[in-house]
């Protein structure tokens, strides 16, 4: 006997879900820099957006002033990899840009450059970068990133998870009769009737 479409998508649906997938935004002004680093991710199980600019990554991002333009579908990013050289906007005033704004700036952001300069790489640290990579950037890189973000990330729903818990655990009725959806009967006080009358005979001196 077979099975119906809908017992199908019930089905579908209790199945466990695979590893969380991470959606990264790519920034490079050259194509074929950019068509590396996604090829990079494709192979790393990732999302990836790639855009040829700054000025595109904060249209992308909401921090334009404007809304994403047609054609981005509005995913969460996890990890914001860019290149440092661009005309326009550099990948450090990208940097910059998003970690100054409040809602953005726990995003990882990761600097890319073909030149290997010591005061580039530090002022970038020193500005909230996640890391500075060289050109060509490998797989091992990618993958390595990957696993970063998703630990943190981990990590960081278990917080989010134990605080919660710890909550719940702080809100306890001071009595079973408080609070309850199916109401307890409360312990009678004690009864204040006079002492029976054998009671009294026992105690007369």
């Amino acid at each position: 006997m077979g099975i119906t479409a809908g017992e199908a998508v019930m089905a579908r649906d209790r199945l466990p879900s695979g590893p969380p997938e991470l959606h990264v935004l790519a920034v490079d002004d050259s194509h074929v820099d950019r068509k590396v680093i996604e090829r990079l991710l494709k192979i790393s199980s990732c999302r990836v957006t790639a855009v040829e600019s700054g000025s595109r990554a904060l249209q992308y991002l909401g921090l334009d002033g404007e809304r994403a333009s047609v054609g981005f579908d509005g995913l969460k990013v996890n990890l914001i990899m860019t290149d440092y050289s661009m005309p326009g906007m550099t990948g450090y005033e990208l940097l910059k840009k998003i970690k100054e704004s409040s809602a953005l700036r726990e995003i990882p952001v990761v600097i890319m450059s073909s030149e290997n300069i010591l005061t580039r790489i530090d002022r970038c640290l020193e500005e909230g970068a996640e890391d500075f990579l060289l050109k060509p950037v490998k797989l091992a890189d990618v993958k390595r990133l990957k696993d970063s973000v998703l630990r943190e990330q981990g990590e960081e729903h278990k917080e989010r998870r134990s605080r919660k818990r710890k909550l719940q655990d702080e809100y306890i009725p001071a009595s079973p009769c408080d609070l309850s959806l199916t109401p307890t009967p409360c312990p009678s006080p004690p009864s204040l009737q006079p002492p029976s009358k054998r009671h009294r005979l026992l105690n007369v001196d």
